[in-house]
């Protein structure tokens, strides 16, 4: 089984990597195959898919994780 990895990116959409069921509010799938980017700038014309608007927009977000507390 391939791990699921969630990689946000700097100004850009979250690139998803690994298998994974993606489904609408009402639990409907969607059809993703391998790799894909999911907007976070509000922007895109392929919601919840990225169109590459943050590019337009004005979208910024550099978002870090905090560091463990072990």
């Amino acid at each position: 089984m391939q791990d699921v990895r969630i990689k946000v990116r700097d100004n850009g959409p979250y690139l998803v990597t690994g298998t994974v069921t993606l489904t609408d509010a009402t639990g409907a799938p969607y059809a993703v195959e391998g790799n894909f980017v999911l907007c976070r700038c509000g922007g895109s014309a392929t919601k919840p898919f990225c169109d590459g608007s943050h590019r337009d927009n004005g979208f910024a977000a550099v978002e870090r994780a905090p560091e463990s507390q072990e």
